[in-house]
């Protein structure tokens, strides 16, 4: 069992090199602190108790594991704000928008649109609807806490009342099934 010294001891002797093996992988400093920062917490809560021996080979599971999930998470944000960017139009300035914002805010109308643009936006918003609609509960349950709320995996199965394992397979399941259903709209390539 690892004493609050030796696991204080551990988090500050692997800290430099997590933080620099996270950057390398995730490419953006601020998101490896905070990849980093989950490690060491995790560590701390759920293997403290742990001898200080096998303190090295968790922390790495638990940090490839974290940076994983930073990938997923990226790349199912990136392919709902591809889709939806595609219903936004850029500001006059040429900076992009946060998609979601404007439509919330707009109440589902973007400005400076042609009425064809607006009828478009309308339809496709109208069909992410449907489909997130005809997802099992729990699927878009975690879907929308994930990607939409942008809640992490712990903080969602925590609300959920289920384990990780749980909230990563319903948020797969419906990805999978609302790219399939997108596709068969013909909205998505």
């Amino acid at each position: 069992m690892a004493t609050r010294q030796e696991l204080s001891d551990f988090l500050a002797g692997v800290e430099r090199r997590a933080f620099k093996q996270a950057v390398y992988a995730v490419r953006d400093e601020e998101a490896a602190l905070d990849v980093v920062q989950d490690a060491m917490l995790r560590i701390a809560e759920r293997y403290g108790d742990r001898p200080a021996t096998e303190l090295p080979m968790l922390f790495q599971r638990i940090l490839q594991n974290l940076i994983t999930d930073h990938f997923r998470r990226r790349k199912i944000r990136n392919t709902w704000m591809t889709l939806l960017s595609a219903i936004v139009p850029d500001d006059e300035d040429g900076n992009e928008r946060d998609p979601l914002e404007v439509l919330e805010a707009a109440g589902g109308a973007a400005p400076g649109g042609s009425a064809a643009d607006e009828v478009e936006r309308r339809q496709v918003m109208q069909a992410i609807e449907e489909e997130l609609q005809r997802l099992p509960p729990r699927q878009r349950e975690a879907f929308l806490m994930r990607y939409w709320e942008d809640l992490d995996v712990a903080e969602t199965a925590a609300a959920m009342g289920c384990s990780e394992g749980s909230v990563k397979t319903h948020c797969s399941r419906a990805s999978h099934a609302l790219a399939a259903a997108l596709r068969a709209r013909g909205l998505r390539s």
